[in-house]
């Protein structure tokens, strides 16, 4: 499943990179190699980043199922139980 940005996304991460090389490069880089650039790091290094967040989002979804028996759950016939009286020692 190819990554992509939307419209918005994609000139707002194309500024970023002017800026940044604006900011702290020899050089500045302009728009158009911006955003080859950017298209690069989404293609090349995009999906490493994804696939961890998927597996991070894997991992914290199953904690939580597993939780759910916990605060879910409901012991069982416990009606007669308030009925009984405590034992003597």
């Amino acid at each position: 499943m190819p990554i992509e940005l939307d419209k918005d996304l994609r000139k707002q991460a194309i500024a970023s990179i002017e800026r940044y090389f604006t900011e702290n490069m020899e050089e500045k880089i302009g728009n158009l190699q911006a955003g080859a650039l950017l298209g690069f790091f989404i293609e090349e290094i995009g999906p490493a980043i994804y696939n961890k967040a998927v597996t991070d989002v894997q991992e914290r979804l199953q904690l939580r199922v597993a939780e759910v028996d916990l605060e879910c759950h409901e012991n069982e016939f416990t009606y007669w139980k308030k009925f009984e009286k405590p034992a003597k020692r």
